[in-house]
């Protein structure tokens, strides 16, 4: 299992109607399988995520923030983890809103 404790990642891709960019910053807790996180920057005022970590390093996490414009927005995501060549982890992302439209999209955030 990968383990994300004190991991940063930053996205370097998203969807149009995705609310991160590459301002967001998100700050990784883990401990055993539950995944926790903080992330704010960008569009995003304060975000927090919630989720379990599989054996494959996969990520399963619901997700609740506040945009600049002082909504408040939900979601689930499903992350798929890349190694790079240096170390460092890619999270390929698969979310959806469920709050606004219901829409969904596509991230990859990337360990700074």
């Amino acid at each position: 299992m990968i383990n994300y404790n004190n991991k940063t990642f930053a996205p370097v891709q998203n969807s149009h109607n995705g609310e991160t960019s590459s301002q967001t910053r998100f700050h990784y807790k883990q401990t055993g399988n539950i995944l926790t996180a903080y992330y704010e920057g960008g569009k995003i005022s304060a975000g927090h995520l919630i989720g379990l970590v599989g054996e494959e390093g996969e990520i399963d996490m619901r997700y609740h923030q506040v945009n600049t414009e002082g909504q408040i927005m939900t979601g689930i995501c499903q992350s798929k983890p890349e190694i790079l060549e240096n170390g460092k982890i890619r999270l390929h992302e698969q979310w959806q809103w469920t709050s606004g439209d219901l829409s969904q999209g596509q991230s990859i955030i990337e360990e700074l």
